[in-house]
This record gives structure tokens, sequence and C-alpha cells, in this order.
């Protein structure tokens, strides 16, 4: 089964435009298969974006290693979450100097809440069977994965 990239909806097999958005579903739609245990594509796309152990654990087993869209999302969790633990240090650091700790604590609080509202996008995302790149680090993962 696959999904339009646009709406999201579920397009039937053999249909190329969306019964639902009418665009054409050809170019980027990802079909999702069953792999082994009956996990889905989409599925395994959205569990890597819990913690690293899925991401990681996607990267090296057997199924879920030869496949574009899988590798393309556990790196991209990967490397977002580098990339807010690096901010969230980096503030910290800036945030010993004495009467900056006042305006990194404010900071903190948005990097948070940024990045836990990313990471809902991301997770719908992958779950809708799109490959939703993030703007620096989307590439990074798509060059690391071959897509």
């Amino acid at each position: 089964m696959a999904f339009c990239t646009t709406c999201g909806a579920q397009i039937p097999e053999g249909v190329t435009a969306c019964p639902v958005c009418s665009r054409s579903a050809a170019p980027g739609t990802v079909a999702v298969q069953p792999v082994a245990g009956g996990l889905t594509d989409n599925v395994a796309g959205m569990l890597a974006y819990f913690t690293f152990i899925p991401a990681i654990v996607f990267l090296v087993l057997e199924p879920f290693n030869k496949k574009p869209f899988i590798r393309f999302h556990s790196f991209q969790s990967i490397f977002f979450a580098v990339a807010v633990i690096a901010i969230q240090i980096a503030l910290s650091i800036v945030g010993m100097v004495p009467f900056l700790f006042f305006i990194t604590f404010p900071l903190h609080l948005l990097v948070w809440l940024g990045s836990m509202a990313i990471w809902v996008v991301l997770i719908l995302k992958a779950y809708q069977g799109q490959m939703f790149k993030l703007p620096i680090i989307g590439d990074m993962a798509a060059n690391q994965a071959g897509v």
C-alpha cells in the first residue's frame, strides 16, 4: 500500500492519482511493504525516532538496513538527536557565565519545546510514508542512506 506525499491519504494499488487531493501519486509515494515480523516500512521509520536504540538497531539488522526509507529515518533521527544535544550543551556552557543564566534558561525551554514539536512532526511524516527532510540534517541523512 502507498500513501500520498501531499495529504497522507492511502492510495490503492495501481492508481496514479490520490483519491482525496487528486494530485499525481507516482513520483513521491513510498510503497509500504511488510518486512520481517510483519513490521511495515512506515512503522519502522516511525519507530526510528524513539531514542537512539531503534535507529541503531534498524541500521544494523539485515532486513531493515537494506531499505532506503528506514535507513533515511534512522540517520535523520540520530542526527537530529545529536544536534539537539549539542545545542543544549552549548547553552549550558554559555549559561555558566554570570548573569547569562537568565538569558539561556528561557532558550533551553524554547529549544526543548521546538525539538519536541519537530520530533512529533517527524514521527507523523514517517508514519504517513513520507521522507520529510529537515533543512541541513535531512540532506546529511539522505546522503548516508543513499537516497
